[in-house]
This record gives structure tokens, sequence and C-alpha cells, in this order.
């Protein structure tokens, strides 16, 4: 399964999806692509948030080598699910879509919620990760190989 993690600038939170889900799903045996991509163009090319990078690896996942990225056309193609982790990047992303195929590869991160962007508060950065690690977990539990 080929997953993609997006919200604003791909510098916070889904690169923390990113590089969780990915971990997990290599440990379980799952032969998972999972990538992190983000509704602007301000960060392309930059690592992660200093602060993301320091949370994960709090927790054992290294983050530091990704690199911010733009979500392109393509993308909704290619990808078989597409987790979004707000409202208004879901609705950007909704916007993007070309057809009723893509459009049905994306989803909330958290279903029925949004996990908040912690860039403007340095205290949200344990609770985003917490958040997105449990929601990997569940998604590792309901995903197949």
């Amino acid at each position: 399964m080929k997953v993609l993690m997006v919200c604003l600038g791909n510098i916070c939170r889904s690169p923390l999806a990113h590089g969780i889900l990915a971990h997990k799903a290599k440990e379980s045996g799952k032969n998972w692509i999972v990538e992190s991509a983000g509704t602007g163009n301000w960060h392309i090319g930059n690592a992660p948030d200093s602060r993301s990078i320091a949370v994960a690896a709090k927790y054992g996942f290294d983050i530091s080598q990704q690199r911010a990225q733009q979500l392109t056309q393509e993308m909704l193609d290619y990808y078989d699910k597409i987790y979004v982790m707000d409202e208004q990047n879901y609705q950007d992303v909704v916007e993007m879509t070309q057809n009723d195929a893509q459009k049905s590869k994306v989803e909330l991160f958290l279903p029925g919620g949004t996990v908040p962007d912690p860039y403007w508060d340095d205290n949200m950065f344990e609770l985003v990760f917490k958040m997105i690690h449990a929601r990997c977990d569940q998604l590792i539990k309901e995903g197949r190989k």
C-alpha cells in the first residue's frame, strides 16, 4: 500500500506521521510506501521543523532526512491513501482532485477530527506526536500487507 500524509507546509505534522507510520509498517512486516507532502510551497526542500525532529527522536523515530515537498496531481494518482491532518487542508486536497477515484483516496487522518498545527506553540508538539502515534498504531492494525 502507498500512503501519503498531508499537512500545510510539510514540516510539522505530516513528517511526523510519515516517519512514524513508515517505521511501524516496516517493523510489522508491511511492504508499505509512506511519504508526506504539504498543500503549500513555502518549505519545499527543507528538513522538518526542528521541534518535530526533536519530539520524534525523543521517542526513537528519525525524521531528520525527510525533505518537504508540495502535493502534486501525480501524487493524487500514485498513492492508495491520502491522509490529511485538518479540515482546511482536506478541502484544499479535495479541490485538487480531478475525478472520483482520486477523491475517494482522501481522508482526514483522524476520523472526525483534526490534528492541531503545533507550528505556533512549542508546547503542542508532544501532544501532536502522541495523537499521530496513536492513529498510526490504528492504521497498522487496520491495514493490509
